[in-house]
């Protein structure tokens, strides 16, 4: 019984130092948001982008680098530049939008997110992924990020997107949030870094 105790016990511990984490966030180095036009704040003011009220939940520099309309694979060529300019601690990826929008291989975009947080991982950059749903009426989960998420070993904000987009009172038109659908997606990147450790 005892020997048995010992195994659970030890299983425990084992799934518990394998959760993703995040160390506190620094004064010293900025946070990067990098993604498409969801990032970018498409539908709103530059200054009420997700990553612009982010800044300001965190009274901390959140750096917009969305581009409308890129693919992951213009994104994984656009990357390096900006974490060597920028070097900041944490990097937060929410991309492959325009992938699903214009059918293009998930297993492809997987590739290529897979890449990023690898570059971003060797740079000792933090790395937290935020997962597009699919555009159809339900908004069902891509398996592609859940998957990503593990393998790396990264927080996953797998409802953030799905639940402003999934109201059309925060939409400003089919497929973009509203001022008031970034400043919910800012809450909920904000709340999953408290609930990972970036705020202790």
């Amino acid at each position: 019984m005892k020997i048995l105790f010992a195994l659970m016990f030890s299983f425990l511990v084992t799934a518990c130092s394998d959760s993703p984490s995040l160390t506190k966030l620094n004064e010293q180095q900025p946070i990067l948001a990098f993604g498409d036009s969801l990032t970018f704040g498409k539908g709103a003011n530059k200054q009420q982008s997700y990553p612009s009220q982010l800044s300001l939940l965190l009274d901390k520099q959140v750096i917009n680098a969305g581009i409308n309309g890129e693919t992951s694979q213009q994104g994984l060529e656009r990357l390096p530049e900006l974490l060597d300019q920028y070097q900041p601690q944490l990097l937060i990826l929410c991309h492959g939008g325009n992938d699903i929008l214009q059918n293009r291989s998930l297993d492809d975009m997987q590739d290529n997110l897979a890449q990023m947080i690898e570059m971003a991982q060797a740079r000792d950059i933090q790395v937290v992924l935020l997962s597009v749903p699919e555009a159809t009426i339900f908004l069902s989960d891509i398996e592609q990020y859940q998957l990503l998420a593990t393998e790396y070993n990264i927080p996953l904000g797998n409802n953030i997107m799905r639940d402003v987009l999934k109201k059309p009172a925060l939409h400003s038109d089919t497929v973009h949030p509203n001022a008031q659908g970034y400043r919910l997606i800012a809450e909920g990147v904000y709340d999953l870094l408290e609930e990972f450790g970036a705020l202790n």
